[in-house]
């Protein structure tokens, strides 16, 4: 009895991992844009695009508890990193705790990046073939391989609500002979990374979703070429990878131009690692769903502050005495319970507490950046206050 109610139990999990794939649904455009909102729904919950993923590479966003991130910085869904996971805790440590979300005690959506970015950041440690990316760690030397296959496996074992497939990222000033060449290699571990999506299974008891990546450098004919590639794939959604890594802002927003072009209007598209606040807004603007990135924290870690009316370095000197909000437009927490010169007096005395507060102001900044942006697609007034946020954003206060 208890053996055919277990049989059971298993044919219901099958099946409702069949119906259980991602959705996405757009909900306004803007007047005279390519902006739009949309809601994405996963197994953890549905978040409304355009939207900011803060990054945890390592199962954590820096110095944030998962409550603050939530509740205070209203984060929807966070991006963890393949490579660093991969190697610690490993992927032995993640299956038996039940995956990422257990593991990590956040119950919302994940982002996993393949680990090529990291990969090929190593370029002294690795060797790169057909096969895939020979490497040594960047924790003691040991020596590895990733392959397409190998990394859909860990990032099922990981628990990613949305996979990432493995690429090469070139640098944004590589030459277009080995930028072709790369892109004709990360076309052909694409195919091979669907092939492995497609015969294995979630561990679970959710379905995943694997997005491929867009290359092609800054060359407009292979970005072309690759959007059109990865369609075939009919994935859950696309990613834009290899921008923001040297080349000019007015290249990379040419870029996605001729990407989203060719990308199918009704897939959320996601603009990897960037970026700057008006980077945000003006990928937003030509038609972008989702963004993360590392300068919320690491650069609040480093005393900038960005803020509605613009930069911040708190550790200058001009804001020793300043009592006022660290933005007195924010909506979290920290602005409304902190003062620029009590973060500065942190900041120079080297209390933890600083990086922690700056982090959060930062990461609640990006996330109120977009949500507004959503607000103001939806009503109708995107244009007019995405120029005048454009202007403040970039000025250093």
């Amino acid at each position: 009895m208890h053996l055919g109610n277990s049989r059971k139990c298993l044919e219901l999990h099958s099946a409702l991992l069949i119906f259980a794939a991602m959705d996405f649904r757009l909900l306004h455009r803007a007047k005279g844009s390519a902006a739009r909102t949309g809601e994405l729904s996963t197994p953890h919950g549905v978040v409304r695009t355009p939207v900011f993923m803060p990054v945890g590479t390592a199962a954590t966003v820096k110095g944030i508890f998962h409550r603050d991130l939530k509740e205070d910085a209203r984060a929807q869904i966070i991006l963890a990193n393949t490579y660093h996971l991969y190697l610690r805790p490993g992927v032995e440590i993640l299956e038996k705790a039940g995956g990422v979300h257990e593991f990590s005690g956040w119950d919302g959506p994940v982002l996993t990046d393949s680990g090529g970015f990291q990969v090929f950041s190593l370029a002294g440690c690795r060797k790169l073939k057909d096969e895939g990316c020979r490497f040594s760690s960047h924790i003691d030397g040991s020596k590895h391989l990733f392959t397409p296959e190998n990394v859909v496996d860990t990032q099922r074992s990981i628990g990613a609500d949305i996979m990432m497939a493995f690429d090469e990222c070139p640098s944004g000033n590589a030459p277009r002979e080995y930028a072709a060449k790369s892109l004709d290699l990360t076309c052909r571990w694409l195919e091979r990374c669907f092939a492995q999506f497609e015969k294995t299974r979630p561990k679970y008891g959710y379905d995943q979703s694997l997005f491929p990546i867009v290359q092609g450098v800054v060359y407009p004919d292979l970005r072309e070429k690759a959007a059109r590639f990865v369609q075939q794939f009919d994935a859950d959604g696309y990613a834009i990878g290899g921008l923001a890594v040297g080349e000019p802002a007015p290249v990379m927003y040419d870029m996605i131009e001729v990407v989203n072009a060719i990308l199918p209007q009704e897939k959320p598209r996601y603009l990897m690692g960037v970026g700057t606040p008006v980077n945000i807004l003006e990928a937003i603007d030509r038609g972008v769903d989702m963004f993360d990135c590392v300068m919320p924290t690491r650069n609040g870690r480093n005393g900038m502050l960005f803020t509605s009316e613009g930069i911040i370095n708190i550790r200058n000197e001009k804001w020793k005495d300043d009592f006022s909000p660290l933005d007195p437009n924010g909506r979290s927490f920290v602005d409304t319970h902190y003062t620029k010169a009590y973060l500065r007096h942190l900041a120079i005395s080297g209390e933890m507490l600083a990086a922690q507060i700056a982090s959060l102001h930062n990461v609640a900044f990006y996330l109120w950046l977009t949500d507004e942006a959503g607000k103001r697609i939806a009503d109708g007034t995107f244009a007019e206050w995405k120029a005048v946020m454009v202007e403040k954003l970039a000025r250093r206060l």
